[in-house]
Order: C-alpha cells, then structure tokens, then sequence
C-alpha cells in the first residue's frame, strides 16, 4: 500500500488526506442523522399529553428542547404560542433554519471532496504524462517496460482519486436526501402543533389524539 501511494507521487498526499476527511465526515453524519435522535416518533404525541394535562411548564420545555432537533423546533413554537399564530409560526421557522443548518454540517466539505478528489488524480497523471514524454525525449521508444511502468504509476493518481470521489458524491447525495425527509417530517409535526393551538383546535386535537395513540 504504501508503495502504491509513493508511486503516484506527492499529490497522492491531498488524496489520501480528503479520503480520511470523506471517511470521518460519513462516519459522524451516519451517526449524527438518525431519523430516532433528530425526529423521535414519540416526541409530538408526549406535547400533548402535556398540553391536555395541563403539565407543559418550562422545566418540561427545557426537556423537550435539550431532547431532540424536533423537540428545539416544537419548543420554539410552544414559548411563543401565547403570541398568535404568525409569532408562533415565526419563531418555529427560526428555530427550524438553525436546525437545519446543524443537520447540513460538513456536508459542503463531503461535496467538496467529491468534486476536486477526482480532478487531483488527473493532475497527477497529467504530470506523469509529462514525465513519461520526459523520458521518451530523451532515451527514446526502445525501453517499453520503463514506458509502461511511467503510464502506470500515471494513472495511479487518477484510479485514487475516483476512489475517493465516487463513496463522497453517494454519500453526499445520500444525506442530502435524508435531511429532506427530516426536515419534512419535523414541518408536519410543527403545523400540527400549530394548528391545534392556533387554528381548527377540532380537526387538530383528533390528528394530534391518533399520534398519541401511536
């Protein structure tokens, strides 16, 4: 292994490097955005159970917000729900814009990698070409095995940096697509809250009564 990045030259070193970097970003973003840590199932139904008890204070606010992303949002909505809906709506959105900021970390590094990993590899062949040409220039065609072995250690750089690249752009795509369905979850969940405080109290508490069900 380690004669296979010497081969490919001094650029195998950012290569190698972004590989580490791709690698322990999609570790901690396959950790950090599960579905059960920022959207729990229960959370929704556990503010109602508190509004019907008439148990929500702010020691419960406090718990709901440090439980979960969704809980922040929910908690957001509920301090500013004695306000009016479009103050509630305000803070809810607020508080979403910031959450989803966190859920998108390092996710523009992740696409970064993807895009310049592969256009390093062509560098570094680019740059053995001119070597091998280097070499043609001056001891001729005769040698076809130093000829071959200069295309070789050519496209080392190239065939590493697609390795790099392609796991990056999945797994970029991947959490991009995870986050749409996070975010359009917790938005369901805040405009029930928000309906059954502000708007049709009917038509949302029976929503609300099935998620508690649940």
């Amino acid at each position: 292994m380690f004669e296979l990045v010497k081969s490919g030259g001094w650029l195998m070193v950012p290569i190698l490097l972004s590989s580490i970097i791709a690698m322990a970003i999609i570790f901690e973003r396959l950790w950090t955005l599960r579905p059960s840590r920022i959207a729990p199932k229960n959370t929704l139904s556990q503010v109602w159970k508190w509004i019907k008890s008439n148990g929500l204070d702010s020691k419960k606010l406090e718990q709901l917000k440090g439980g979960s992303p969704l809980g922040e949002i929910l908690a957001a909505g509920l301090s500013n729900a004695r306000s009016g809906r479009e103050i509630m709506k305000e803070g809810i959105e607020e508080q979403a814009g910031k959450v989803i900021h966190d859920l998108e970390r390092y996710l523009n590094t992740l696409g970064t990698i993807a895009a310049i990993a592969p256009l390093l590899g062509l560098l570094g062949t680019v740059i053995g070409m001119i070597d091998v040409f280097t070499v043609l220039m001056v001891e001729g065609t005769g040698n076809a095995g130093v000829l071959a072995g200069g295309i070789s250690k050519a496209l080392i750089t190239t065939a590493a940096g697609l390795t790099v690249a392609i796991p990056a752009l999945i797994f970029h795509r991947y959490f991009t697509r995870r986050i749409d369905e996070l975010v359009v979850a917790m938005e369901q969940d805040a405009i029930k809250l928000v309906e059954v405080l502000q708007g049709d109290r009917k038509g949302s508490s029976s929503a609300l009564g099935s998620e508690a069900r649940k």
